[in-house]
C-alpha cells in the first residue's frame, strides 16, 4: 500500500540544514518504503535559512542587490521571488550580525534591509514576507523607513538617518514621502519573537548583549525606543510598543508595523502558510518533522507545535537530537520523538549527525508498516 508522507524537518543548528535533513529522510524512507509518495518541505520559523527553505519548496529565484551592510558598507545580499508577486526577505541577509565586521549594535543601520523591500516593490511584488531573526541592528527599524523614503528631524528640524545611538535624537517623523507603493502592498512579519519594544523584556536589555552593547549603552538604546515610540504615536495615533513582537530585530518588528502596515505572524505559521501545508496534507499517513532539540518551547509557538495545530490527528513523529519532553506528554499529543544521539556524547551526534540521524531515520522506517 502506497502511503503518502509529508518530511517537514527544521535545521539541526550546528549540525543539519532543514533541506538535508528532509533529503536525509527522504532517502531512508525511498529504501524501507518504495512505494511511497514524500513531499519534502523544509522549514524555518522565520529567522535565518527561511529564504533558502521556502525557494527549496516551492521554487522560486534568488535576487541579488548591493545594498547597505549594519556598517553602512556596500555589501551584495539576497531575496526570493516565488511566481513573481510575492517576494520574502530576511533582514539578516542584509543587516544581520554575520554582515559586519565588529558587533556595534548601537551604530548599526537596517537601511539595507529597506533597500531590499524597495527593490521587491521595484519588481512587481504585491505580497513581502519579512523574516526577522539575526540581527545586528537595535534601530527600531528606522534606517529600513528612511530607505523607503521615511524622513526623521532633530530638535533643530534638521533630518537625519537614525541608528540605535541617536534614536533619542528623533522629535519628528515625516512619512509624506514613504514609497506610495507601500500602501497597495501586503507585508506580513514571521518572527517568533513575543517581545515588546522597550523596558527589561524590551528589544535593548534582552537581546542588545548579543549584539555587543555594553551597560552603558543597553540604557541609552532602551532610552531611545522610548523616545521613538513616543513619537510614533503622535505621527501615526497608535502605540505599537507594546505589541507582542515588537521589539523583534531591534525593534524592527514595530518599525515594520508602524511604516509598512505590517501584520505579526509567529514564524511558523507564515512558513506553513506559504509552503500550502494545509493542501499538501490531505490524504497524508504520517508527518515526519524535526530538530535539534525538544523542549516546552518546541511546544509553544515554535516549529512543531504549528505543524500539530495544523496536523488533523495525522500522526507525527519528530526526529532529534535531544528530547526533553516526557514520553507520556507526546504521547496524548500523538507525537513520536526519536532521540538520534542517545547515548552520544553531544558533540559527536552534532559533527556526525548525518549517520545518527540515517540509522534512527532507518530502524522506524522498517518497523512502520509492521
Amino acid at each position: 500500500m502506497e502511503e503518502k508522507i509529508i518530511i517537514i524537518p527544521d535545521s539541526f543548528k550546528g549540525s543539519m540544514s532543514s533541506t538535508k535533513v528532509a533529503d536525509i529522510i527522504e532517502d531512508e524512507i525511498k529504501q524501507t518504503l518504495g512505494d511511497s509518495t514524500c513531499i519534502k518541505i523544509p522549514i524555518a520559523d522565520g529567522g535565518e535559512g527561511s529564504v533558502e527553505c521556502i525557494l527549496s519548496s516551492l521554487g522560486g529565484r534568488k535576487r541579488y542587490v548591493t545594498v547597505k551592510s549594519p556598517e553602512n558598507q556596500d555589501i551584495q545580499a539576497y531575496y526570493g521571488i516565488i511566481d513573481e508577486s510575492t517576494a520574502v526577505i530576511e533582514i539578516a541577509e542584509s543587516s544581520g550580525i554575520t554582515k559586519q565586521t565588529s558587533y556595534r549594535t548601537a551604530d548599526a543601520t537596517t537601511f539595507g534591509f529597506g533597500q531590499l523591500i524597495k527593490d521587491a516593490l521595484d519588481q512587481g511584488c504585491k505580497k513581502i514576507y519579512l523574516c526577522l531573526g539575526g540581527s545586528a541592528t537595535t534601530d527600531c527599524g528606522l534606517g529600513m523607513a528612511a530607505a523607503l523614503g521615511v524622513k526623521f528631524y532633530d530638535k533643530d528640524n534638521k533630518s537625519f538617518i537614525p541608528v540605535g545611538r541617536t534614536m533619542g535624537d528623533v522629535k519628528r517623523i515625516d512619512c509624506e514621502m514613504i514609497d506610495s507603493r507601500i500602501r497597495d502592498t501586503d507585508f506580513i512579519v514571521m518572527s517568533d519573537v513575543e517581545n515588546p519594544l522597550f523596558g527589561p523584556l524590551g528589544a535593548a536589555f534582552v537581546y542588545g548583549p548579543q549584539k555587543g552593547a555594553t551597560d552603558e549603552e543597553l540604557e541609552l538604546l532602551d532610552l531611545g525606543l522610548q523616545n521613538i515610540s513616543q513619537v510614533l504615536r503622535v505621527t501615526t495615533g497608535t502605540d505599537y510598543s507594546t505589541i507582542a513582537g515588537s521589539g523583534a530585530a531591534g525593534g524592527a518588528g514595530c518599525g515594520c508595523m508602524a511604516f509598512l502596515g505590517a501584520k505579526m505572524e509567529r514564524g511558523i505559521e507564515g512558513m506553513l502558510q506559504l509552503s500550502g501545508f494545509d493542501e499538501k496534507k490531505e490524504g497524508c499517513s504520517l508527518i515526519v518533522t524535526g530538530e535539534g532539540k525538544l523542549d516546552s518551547q518546541s511546544l509553544m509557538g515554535k516549529v512543531l507545535s504549528g505543524i500539530k495545530k495544523h496536523s488533523d490527528d495525522i500522526p507525527i513523529v519528530s526526529f532529534c537530537g535531544k528530547c526533553d519532553i516526557l514520553e507520556v506528554e507526546l504521547k496524548e499529543l500523538g507525537i513520536t520523538a526519536i532521540e538520534i544521539g542517545r547515548g552520544i556524547p553531544v558533540e559527536e551526534s552534532i559533527k556526525n549527525g548525518e549517520k545518527y540521524l540515517r540509522k534512527q531515520a532507518q530502524n522506524f522506517f522498517i518497523n512502520f508498516r509492521r
